[in-house]
């Protein structure tokens, strides 16, 4: 029950601290990820938001 309650605690937090999509922090973060690995929703928000702002 414990090992439970603290993955969920870490997940909560690492999501936390994500910074929100469209700003320069997520924008440069996302730069430096390899475009294979970006999800479409990714690839849109950055064009919507770091392309065309």
């Amino acid at each position: 029950m414990k090992k439970a309650i603290m993955t969920i605690f870490c997940c909560v937090t690492l999501i936390a601290c994500a910074p929100e999509v469209g700003t320069k922090k997520w924008c440069e973060q996302l730069k430096e990820k390899p475009k294979g690995d970006w999800t479409a929703t990714e690839a849109k928000d950055y064009t919507k938001h770091c392309l065309f702002k």
